[in-house]
């Protein structure tokens, strides 16, 4: 394994503990704002599938030890890896956090509906219910995100981490 890898390997594990340990601590009810925070800095730190595979390991993690429902997966695994690729195709923090409010806000939310109807047996819920919550949600995670990676572009470290992160010198 190169030090790069090492590097990006070390990094998801800790946005994922992150993610993990602020879940509870800055939760909305119905909502998960430090995920999609995490979603969109690890989309723009490690790419599309490193955020995918950081979104699982959150929303397992959360469901196996704060019982959250299936939701936690269905509300995560959408938006992380668009708002990778958004962010690859146009390089802009901005489109990430757009990435990541369609991903989880608008396709997460409705795929929920047919986890909660037919898997959890809920027929109270309609194809659209839980996009309010979702977007809100999103909205408020992914502008944390935009803001946080924002400051470290002001600082010129976002390039630096980015650059260590993917170029394999020492």
């Amino acid at each position: 394994m190169t030090r790069a890898r090492l590097r990006r390997m070390i990094l998801l594990s800790m946005l994922a503990a992150i993610g993990v340990v602020l879940s509870p601590i800055l939760r909305v009810p119905g909502m998960a704002p430090m995920q999609h925070f995490i979603n969109v800095v690890c989309a723009v730190l490690l790419g599309p599938w490193y955020a995918l595979a950081c979104a699982a390991m959150i929303a397992v993690i959360r469901m196996s030890l704060l019982g959250i429902n299936l939701l936690a997966l269905t509300g995560a695994v959408f938006g992380a890896p668009l708002a990778g690729l958004f962010y690859r195709a146009t390089g802009y923090t901005a489109a990430a956090a757009a990435g990541e409010i369609i991903g989880t806000g608008v396709i997460g939310a409705m795929v929920s509906y047919p986890v909660m109807a037919f898997v959890y047996g809920n027929a109270d819920v309609a194809l659209f219910t839980y996009i309010p919550s979702f977007i809100a949600g999103t909205v408020i995670g992914g502008v944390l995100g935009l803001i946080f990676l924002q400051a470290l572009k002001r600082q010129g470290a976002l390039r630096r981490l980015t650059e260590r992160l993917w170029e394999d010198k020492t």
